[in-house]
């Protein structure tokens, strides 16, 4: 792996973890498209950690408060808005956890197909599409119950079918359920956290057991860097933009990507 290819691959993971588009579909078009070898487990996991440090600190100030009312509900405190929305992030994490576990071999042995990804990648578009035209769009992430969170936790369990995409699969939930926008995007990121932590922690115990030869540690710290600015910015411009316009410019995107993949793999 070289200068150019740690740059690539780093900006495709950093900027298709959030958006909701697919990174399973860029990450099997852009090998494909450049003939690049396989880029390794230690790469994986530093973008994982690269992409886990930049929605941790994007949403520092969110995190610190729900976790301090999150541990005051433990004491009896009650459930303030933010404790509520910590409790949500946990409990959503339980069905997409507990469906990695239990089905990760056979989707990696049978749903990782070319066809699969695009299919999935078209299919996904158009239920966003329904989700962003028909929703009410009227409450935010604070005002989350428990329907929510298992409307959403499940649909995020649904993400580990290839081309999904886990931030489309969540917003897409989200809006559904009534959720403006914005909000929906910011419980999908929140969301996030805890699967983009289990996913990199399960690659590490791979890393472990198998420890990769000549591990270029320079490019992979360039890929972890390169990763987490990328996500943060992308995190940042994509909550501001969606202030302003619909998720339109990304279901086109996510058709044209399927049809591409379709006629790429036929």
């Amino acid at each position: 792996m070289d200068l150019f290819q740690t740059l690539v691959l780093a900006l495709v993971q950093g900027l298709t973890e959030f958006l909701p588009i697919s990174s399973a579909a860029h990450l099997i078009l852009v090998p494909e498209l450049t003939h690049w070898d396989d880029q390794g487990l230690s790469f994986d996991v530093a973008t994982h950690v690269g992409t886990l440090a930049a929605v941790m600190i994007y949403f520092r100030r969110e995190l610190r408060r729900m976790t301090m009312e999150w541990l005051g509900s433990l004491r009896g405190r009650g459930l303030t808005p933010d404790a509520k929305l910590a409790w949500a992030v946990v409990f959503g994490t339980i069905p997409a956890a507990l469906s990695g576990l239990l089905f990760h071999d056979v989707i990696s042995n049978h749903l990782r197909s070319a066809q699969v990804i695009a299919m999935t990648t078209i299919g996904f578009a158009v239920l966003l599409l329904f989700a962003d035209t028909t929703g009410r769009r009227v409450r935010d992430e604070h005002g989350v119950n428990w329907k929510d969170v298992l409307v959403i936790g499940v649909a995020q369990a649904l993400a580990l079918i290839p081309g999904t995409s886990r931030s489309g699969i969540t917003i897409t939930a989200a809006l559904l359920m009534g959720f403006t926008r914005q909000a929906a995007a910011r419980y999908s990121f929140l969301l996030s956290i805890p699967i983009i932590a289990l996913a990199g922690g399960y690659e590490t115990l791979g890393l472990v057991r198998e420890p990769e030869e000549g591990v270029r540690w320079g490019l992979i710290t360039l890929g972890a860097l390169v990763s987490g600015v990328s996500a943060y910015l992308c995190i940042h411009f994509f909550l501001k933009l969606l202030a302003r316009i619909s998720m339109l410019p990304f279901v086109i995107y996510r058709l044209l990507l399927g049809m591409f993949l379709l006629f790429l793999f036929r």
